[in-house]
């Protein structure tokens, strides 16, 4: 995981930053408190979440997914980007870094765009699917555990419309992944799963090298 994108050099990471970089303060700050935790790499680097931002405006999205919220920056990077009627269904189990994400939801004006469930991932998304909003999803965007990304992508894969995109994180595993002598279980979770992507027909492909690596999916 890393809070910034992998292989560049600082001073080059800085000048993609200071000539591309939009971000509210509202977001700044987040990001600045998140840091602070011990675990605060799991954050998203900024300029992925701005590239999320703008895909939301490119699909015209209306209603997301976020499957891992954590302290709530992905969340609130999509739904400032949404309409004024637009929707993100997030999922989490942390009641403790939610409550950080509910609080800059409600300073950032866009709690009403957010419904979060805390409840395992898994068992929000099979609701979501009995419920019968099957293919009524624009986007989703996987940052979870990472031993469930393949069950994670198949229902998010059901959840959204045809033409609509899936962006998975931490594809790229600081480098792991490339690395043969790495064989714990999460990479090798990892690895399999991006074969699984590559041969996949059913959605149109292109893994992206920001920030920890980013699959995007568009389905078919």
């Amino acid at each position: 995981m890393t809070t910034q994108t992998l292989g560049l050099e600082q001073n080059l990471y800085d000048y993609l930053l200071s000539v591309s970089l939009r971000e509210p303060e509202i977001l700044t700050q987040l990001r600045q408190e998140t840091a602070q935790y011990r675990i605060g790499k799991m954050q998203i680097a900024p300029e992925q979440g701005q590239l999320l931002a703008l895909l939301v405006q490119l699909l015209g999205a209306k209603k997301t997914l976020d499957i891992g919220v954590f302290t709530g920056y992905s969340s609130l990077v999509v739904a400032l980007a949404l309409p004024s009627d637009g929707k993100v269904v997030a999922c989490d189990v942390s009641e403790e870094f939610t409550t950080i994400a509910r609080r800059y939801w409600q300073q950032a004006g866009v709690a009403d765009k957010i419904q979060l469930h805390i409840a395992p991932a898994l068992e929000t998304l099979d609701r979501l699917l009995t419920t019968k909003e099957a293919e009524t999803f624009d986007f989703a965007f996987i940052d979870a555990d990472k031993s469930n990304y393949d069950a994670y992508y198949e229902r998010s894969l059901q959840l959204v419309r045809p033409g609509g995109l899936i962006a998975i994180d931490n594809v790229l595993w600081s480098g792991r992944v490339a690395d043969p002598q790495v064989q714990d279980n999460r990479t090798k979770k990892i690895r399999a799963f991006n074969q699984k992507l590559h041969q996949d027909q059913r959605v149109s492909l292109s893994l992206v090298a920001i920030a920890d690596g980013l699959t995007l999916a568009l389905k078919k």
